[in-house]
């Protein structure tokens, strides 16, 4: 009989630059592994927590499990070292249909696995390196108009200083390649406003023809009958030829796209001699068409604009002496001169002096922060020799790149390579965000994909109306082409991607990083929010408020005892009871030998004190296991305490309780005013889950305005209150400090992180990311997506509702003109309306 057994490893263990479980060299991983003598099956696991896990059922009577972690590593790094990924931002936009035919082009390159193209010009490739160098991929990409002016992210094997390497190589290489057709927004005798200049050009020139055709119909003025023809055809050149470019490129391979139909409807119409039409038809098309590259520009420069706001360079003291070096060449421990005024270099530790900093370029906090130095410069070098002690650091010593020094000067030792700062991370991952597909831009490209086809069936069968109808031909044509026209899907095609990255953009601006179109609907849409308490709802720092001792026990027994044990332990409760211990004890304060120290998880820590055990914890479970149960008297005092709103824990030496301590964690300034806007924007459901004891919980949510608390949870029993909400309310959002309560935030519809400026956990971990530890960016995160979905759904019914309209119109006579003029004017509103959001501001 089989002895199926289970393996789970991280994936990031095994597929160290994966950073999404959905990666495709996670399936290439799980391919593999699957069918593998005695592997039966291996599968994803995500909700254990924040690192996605690999769970492989093998047969221990067919292979050991050493050998099964050894074939899974073996493989995880044969794909690591042979899949590479490359995210590249472009000096281009693209319009959402251009960006899909260049995503589909891509992915035809020999060596490609997945590609995707953004309309802001970001490109998100994975390639298979036995088939295509990155050099060669490069270069392929530069003749389809993907030229990169930083590349991005190189995240296979450590490529990211060969991707700058290749950047130089090719900016020479490709000086003299042929213009691919969507570089056409750049080129041409107006740069980068050519297709507007020629748009605008076609439009005068078809008002000439109006104005022209009106005279010589109605005036005395002679106007030769050619005159009011030629403007036409003038607009026709003007409106036509970039439109006309990209249909020749889709034709040569072999694409039929919405650029194309236009093309062929301006074409029928100038043959049935109804060149006005035509004309305007061209001209609304052609600035529809500048409007989107406007707005993807919009978005781009957005997070251009974040990526410029680190300086270029540093003045660095070493050795002694200053000097100017570039910023890419800061090391660890390195120490920056920053003057008054000056925009930090680098993220890092004050040194030496005090000032404060203006934080919104990263975090959005609109108030100064005061800066000061660490008490001991040395011991800081020393503790950066772990990056993730720097996430550990006091707020008040931390300051990252592209925040603005104030009025003191200060010296600052570089915590982070350059590319490592909080403000590269964000502008890597907000790029990679523009890059991910939303839910509902997968829809409408889905439905694009089986519309567009049935449309072409349906306007060739309208061609041959006049077998069936007693009508010319040239009627038939002409309403076939207005059909054509109505049913195009132009609008549909942008509403979703110029709004989610509108989106992303503003956020970013705030001091907000939502990760992808995904997070920013479901942000938008949700009805519940769940919190953690301590750090979250309250400051999270707890002080010691009472002290209750037993009969015949002291104030300084019972102080001493605890301080002893808790100065061991690292929990936050822990340093409340050391700091108010000592300050209580002052000189009294006695050194008392602990050993083995131990947590018990959920409920309080243990330890040895001679031959004794000391326990401190939850007064429900301190005595659980042992007789007597703490005394009567202190559990008054204990339920006292509780009904106030402390956190209270017994203390016990051996057989003896020796008192009830009380903390108190007080609530975050303004977080009453955070839940009234909440709920304003319709959050019907404010829960908190803490480990607190209920009547805690309970306390501090009345006090900030919660719906509902649920205390007493261990870190377990929080995932599954996350999930039994979700289970009633379909989405719900967890916040949290994106460490302690990765799980819960895992297994929320969106897991929003706070305080995320300088903590590379929180910002992996987390879909929402509020850079400053202040609770009151969560109103404007919530807000900007509420407007964000209404966007999209507006757009949405705009678009669809026109086609709607239009092909039963035009069906029963609406002439092409008027058809062109609704069509293209939805496609110029959707654009406008989701422009909107870059101007967001929370009411």
């Amino acid at each position: 009989m089989a002895k199926t057994q289970k393996l789970r490893l991280d994936v990031p263990l095994l597929l160290p630059d994966i950073s999404d479980a959905r990666d495709h060299c996670v399936s290439a991983l799980i391919a593999a592994l699957t069918g593998r003598t005695g592997v039966s099956e291996a599968h994803v696991v995500e909700q254990a927590g924040s690192l996605a896990q690999l769970c492989i059922h093998y047969d221990a009577s067919v292979i050991s499990l050493e050998r099964v972690r050894e074939l899974a590593q073996s493989v995880g790094a044969e794909i690591t070292g042979r899949v590479g990924h490359l995210i590249l931002r472009t000096d281009a936009t693209f319009d959402a249909r251009e960006a899909n035919s260049l995503g589909a082009e891509v992915r035809t390159i020999e060596g490609v696995v997945e590609a995707e193209v953004a309309g802001s010009g970001v490109a998100r490739l994975e390639f298979d390196r036995n088939l295509v160098t990155e050099a060669a991929l490069l270069a392929k990409l530069a003749a389809l108009g993907i030229r990169p002016v930083e590349p991005v992210a190189e995240e296979a094997h450590g490529h990211e200083d060969h991707a700058h390497e290749h950047e130089g190589e090719h900016e020479h290489e490709h000086e003299h390649e042929h213009e691919h057709e969507h570089e056409h927004v750049h080129a041409g005798l107006f740069g980068e406003k050519s297709e507007l200049a020629f748009a605008l050009m076609s439009g005068l020139l078809l008002v000439s023809g109006w104005v022209l055709g009106w005279l010589s119909l109605g005036w005395s003025v002679h106007v030769p009958a050619w005159a009011a023809t030629a403007c036409y055809v003038g607009a026709y050149g003007f409106g036509g030829f970039f439109i006309l470019i990209e249909a020749i490129e889709n034709l040569r391979a072999r694409r039929f796209e919405i650029d194309t139909l236009m093309l062929v409807a301006a074409a029928g119409a100038a043959a049935l001699g109804q060149w006005a039409e035509g004309a305007l038809l061209l001209f609304l098309f052609s600035i529809g068409h500048s409007l989107e590259h406007y707005a993807m520009g919009r978005a781009r420069h957005a997070i251009e604009g974040l990526a410029e706001l680190a300086p270029a360079r540093a003045t660095v003291r070493r050795n002694g002496s200053s000097a100017e070096v570039p910023v890419a060449e800061l090391v660890v421990g390195d120490v920056v001169v920053v003057r008054p005024n000056e925009r930090l270099s680098a993220d890092g530790l004050v040194v030496l002096g005090r000032t404060s900093v203006n934080q919104a370029p990263v975090t959005g906090e609109s108030v100064p922060v005061d800066k000061s130095a660490v008490d001991d410069p040395q011991a800081a070098r020393a503790a950066l020799a772990d990056p993730a002690q720097f996430d550990r650091m006091e707020a008040k010593f931390r300051v990252f790149a592209g925040t603005i020094n104030g009025a003191g000067a200060i010296e600052v030792m570089v915590a982070r390579p350059a590319n490592q700062s909080t403000m590269a991370r964000v502008v890597k991952m907000v790029t990679e965000a523009q890059a991910q597909r939303s839910p509902m831009q997968r829809f409408t490209e889905r439905f694009e994909r089986w519309f567009v086809p049935a449309v072409l069936v349906f306007v060739g069968l309208l061609l041959f109306a006049w077998v069936l109808v007693d009508e010319p031909f040239s009627a038939s044509f002409y309403r076939a082409m207005a059909v054509l026209v109505a049913a195009s899907p132009c609008a549909l095609a942008i509403s979703v991607p110029s709004a989610v990255l509108s989106g992303i953009a503003r956020a970013a601006r705030g001091g907000v990083l939502i990760k992808g179109g995904g997070a920013l609907e479901n942000l938008g849409t949700l009805s519940a929010i769940a919190f953690d308490k301590t750090g979250t709802l309250t400051e999270g720092r707890p002080r010691l408020t009472d002290v209750v001792t037993a009969q015949g026990v002291t104030e300084q027994e019972l102080l001493n005892v605890a301080l002893a044990v808790e100065q061991l332990s690292d929990h936050p409760l822990a340093s409340a009871v050391v700091t108010g211990a000592r300050e209580r004890l002052g000189a009294s304060a006695q050194v008392l030998a602990v050993t083995d120290l131990e947590s018990i998880t959920g409920s309080g820590v243990k330890a040895r004190m001679g031959d004794e055990v000391v326990v401190l914890g939850k007064p429900d479970r301190v005595g659980a296991d042992r007789t007597p149960s703490p005394l009567s008297t202190l559990m008054v005092a204990n339920e006292r305490l509780v009904e106030t709103g402390r956190t209270t824990m017994i203390v016990r030496r051996g057989e003896r309780y020796l008192g009830v301590l009380g903390l108190m964690d007080t609530p975050r300034a303004g977080a009453t005013q955070v839940m009234a806007e909440l709920r304003a924007l319709g959050i019907e459901r404010l829960i908190m889950i803490s480990g607190d004891n209920q009547r805690v919980a309970e306390s501090v949510a009345r006090e900030v305005g919660l719906t509902e608390a649920q205390g007493d949870l261990l870190p377990e029993q929080k995932v599954q209150a996350i999930q039994k909400l979700r289970a009633g309310e379909g989405k719900v959002a967890m916040v949290g400090d994106g460490v302690n309560d990765a799980p819960a935030m895992a297994n929320a519809t969106v897991g929003i992180a706070m305080g995320a400026a300088g903590s590379a956990v929180a910002l992996e971990t987390a879909d929402v990311a509020l850079m400053a530890d202040d609770l009151a960016q969560l109103p404007f995160a919530v807000g900007l997506s509420r407007q964000a979905s209404r966007i999209i759904r507006q757009n949405l019914w705009i678009s669809l509702g026109m086609v709607a309209v239009l092909v039963p119109a035009t069906l029963f006579g609406l002439k092409m003109g008027a058809a062109v003029i609704f069509h293209e004017g939805s496609t110029l509103v959707v654009v406008i309306n989701a422009l909107r959001l870059l101007g967001y501001r929370k009411s």
